[in-house]
């Protein structure tokens, strides 16, 4: 035993100066204080070179900064384009830019490379998803993460489930990038075929779904956010989509945080009342109780919290929907598996597969999450047949806590709780592959969960 826990410590030395020396190596000669004279990019074959400038924080004619440099790489990263980044300089005495001659401290100029190791741009592949109602989904996708070097995001998708196989199908396409003729305009473009029995709300989803979800950078740190959608549900309504808020986002990056805040509150209206023709046709022997259309809007609070000590991330994230009007039943919430709460579904770990069900369905919710990540790997720059890409390991554990209920204040009786940890695989394209296990105490028997994303970002977009 003594033999295996210092084999054990001895490895996490080992990465940890391994990661030390990884990131010593992407700074090389450069000086904090000396002013920057020219700055030249390499290795941007598919990028246009404005996509990586309008991130940079080091400029020309200011004194070079390593934390600068820190924090301008977080951001680039955050454009998942590149796997790996570095910055070089070349101390001067004469600066290429003569209006800097008489600027210098100490007469010293750098001239600044920035090096990219760009990741692979088209990516044929199985697709997959992993959604509380269908599970684990697989198929088939392609995908273009750097359209005309632009950082647009373009991907079409087939999925079918796994259990039932081939039974629940989606088709969709998707596109996105954080900018819109150089403007800082997010935008988030989504078409969804969807042909699914809901087993756990009880009806057929044959569904049509569009979706344009804007984000406009007012302010440093403060976005004014928009969504307009439509979605033709079948034995229900046509049921429109507009909605409006704002956010406060002081994180040091978007993908795989490690610090800051965020704060987003939205209101959305949803549907346009039970006099829409609901397109069910009864001499046919369909039934069109309890379907029809909707009319209720939804108030939304995301926020989220996480602060780092050395190799240690703690996170803390609150989801909160209250939806006042008419919700129907087949829009209801569900909480259980990975993207919303680690104490239900899953398959258990003696090999009974917890199954979703109705019991835990509710208008309004709230989804709250504790969890510590300890930073066993950091991202490492890799290629295979001249495919480039990377790999991050991280060792995770937490607390889930889920509210859900119908009408009225939340009770006791609506809350649960449970914990978990796990394995996540920091990768290009789906953020990370999460493996985990939950164990909720009043079921008494750990249960294990695959997820993709992070829990914040796919708790958002999860099938209603």
């Amino acid at each position: 035993m003594r033999v295996l826990v210092k084999h054990i410590v001895l490895a996490f030395v080992a990465v940890a100066v391994a990661a030390f020396a990884a990131e010593d190596a992407a700074v090389q000669g450069c000086a904090d204080g000396a002013l920057v004279s020219s700055i030249k990019l390499e290795g941007l074959e598919h990028t246009r070179n404005r996509v990586v400038e309008r991130e940079l924080q080091n400029r020309v004619g200011e004194p070079f900064s390593v934390e600068k440099f820190e924090a301008e790489k977080r951001r680039l990263q955050d454009l998942d384009l590149f796997t790996e980044i570095t910055v070089s300089c070349n101390v001067s005495q004469d600066p290429s830019t003569p209006s800097l001659r008489d600027s210098a401290q100490d007469d010293t100029f750098l001239s600044v490379t920035y090096s990219f190791k760009e990741i692979f741009r088209w990516i044929p592949s199985p697709a997959g998803k992993e959604t509380d109602r269908d599970g684990l989904m697989i198929g088939l996708a392609l995908a273009n993460l750097n359209v005309l070097g632009e950082d647009i995001r373009a991907e079409v998708q087939y999925r079918t489930s796994t259990d039932p196989f081939l039974e629940n199908n989606e088709y969709a396409f998707y596109a996105s990038s954080p900018y819109l003729f150089g403007l800082p305009l997010g935008w988030n473009f989504e078409f969804l075929r969807t042909d699914s029995y809901d087993d756990i709300h009880g009806y057929q989803d044959d569904s049509w779904l569009v979706d344009l979800d804007v984000d406009y950078e007012m302010l440093p740190h403060l976005s004014l956010l928009g969504t307009v959608a439509g979605r033709e549900l079948k034995k229900a309504a046509f049921l429109p989509e507009f909605g409006f808020g704002f956010a406060f986002d002081f994180r040091d990056s978007k993908l795989d945080t490690r610090r800051g805040v965020y704060y987003e509150y939205m209101l959305t209206h949803v549907g346009a009342g039970d006099n829409q023709d609901s397109g069910c046709d009864v001499s046919d022997g369909e039934s069109c109780e309890g379907m029809g259309g909707e009319n209720y809007w939804e108030l939304l609070t995301d926020a989220r919290a996480y602060w780092t000590l050395n190799r240690f991330v703690t996170g803390a994230t609150a989801l909160a929907r209250y939806r006042p009007g008419d919700v129907k039943f087949y829009d209801y919430y569900y909480h259980g598996g990975p993207n919303t709460f680690r104490g239900r579904g899953g398959t258990a770990l003696g090999g009974k597969e917890d199954k979703a069900d109705s019991v835990r369905l509710g208008v309004h919710e709230v989804l709250l999450t504790l969890e510590e990540r300890f930073v066993l790997m950091e991202r490492h720059a890799a290629s295979v047949m001249g495919v480039n890409f990377f790999y991050g390991v991280q060792l995770v554990a937490g607390l889930d806590g889920s509210l859900l209920w119908d009408s009225g204040r939340p009770g006791w009786d609506d809350y649960e709780g449970a914990v978990y940890g796990g394995l996540h695989l920091v990768i290009p394209a789906l953020d990370r592959i999460r493996f985990e296990v939950g164990y909720r105490p009043d079921r008494g028997e750990p249960t294990f969960y695959f997820g993709l994303f992070d829990k914040v970002t796919s708790s958002r977009w999860r099938s209603r």
